[in-house]
């Protein structure tokens, strides 16, 4: 259960902003202090389940073989095999639409190694390289929570911002999933919440509510 506190941070937040013509994106934004993120070591990297999911759809693409195609085919978004990766990676303006219209990618774990070479370069840098899977596994499970969660990456930047739902759903499940990945965050750090300096929930567009 969310705690009393998050969830009138929350209300505040969604009252206070704007009707639009298009359902906004609630995030959260974390200032960490005394973090020294130039350190790799200090730096958040995580990806973490949501209990209420992410309020919008999630594609997910899996890379693989025969077995693994066949099981994908009812359950994730987009199905490559391995000969159309190769044409795919050939065509740098094919393989930069694939990245940016995917959110998680898997992909057999004996093919890691050539869709890192092959897409590495598209995928790298947006924080997108595949998860493995072994060969032949149902990835029905792995795809279900990857639609429920959100990826937490600090770099070397000590503000950082995760979206944890849309304005559609209530304060009570945006409030618990803005618990879940602050208690995720303190775990992370050396110093737990002391070595956060503060945090805020808002709107797409709409003023910030702080929570810490």
């Amino acid at each position: 259960m969310a705690e009393k506190p998050t969830v009138m941070a929350v209300q505040k937040a969604l009252e206070s902003a704007k009707k639009r013509n298009f359902t906004e994106t609630v995030e959260l934004a974390i200032n960490l202090k005394d973090v020294d993120l130039s350190m790799p070591k200090n730096r958040i990297t995580d990806d973490i389940i949501l209990p209420y999911g992410r309020g919008k759809s999630i594609r997910i693409c899996v890379i693989g073989g025969g077995e693994l195609v066949q099981k994908a085919k009812d359950v994730a978004d987009v199905v490559i095999t391995a000969d159309e990766l190769q044409a795919i990676a050939d065509d740098k303006k094919q393989s930069k639409k694939l990245a940016n219209s995917v959110d998680y990618f898997i992909a057999e774990a004996p093919m890691m190694g050539v869709v890192g070479k092959r897409l590495g370069t598209v995928l790298g840098p947006r924080g997108k390289m595949p998860k493995p899977i072994p060969p032949g596994q149902d990835p029905t499970g792995m795809i279900e929570a990857l639609r429920k969660t959100v990826s937490v990456r600090t770099k070397d930047r000590i503000t950082f911002h995760a979206p944890v739902g849309t304005v559609s759903m209530s304060p009570e499940e945006l409030a618990e999933n803005i618990d879940t990945i602050l208690k995720r965050v303190e775990l992370k750090l050396e110093k737990g919440r002391m070595n956060i300096a503060s945090s805020y929930v808002k709107t797409t567009m709409g003023p910030s509510e702080r929570l810490i």
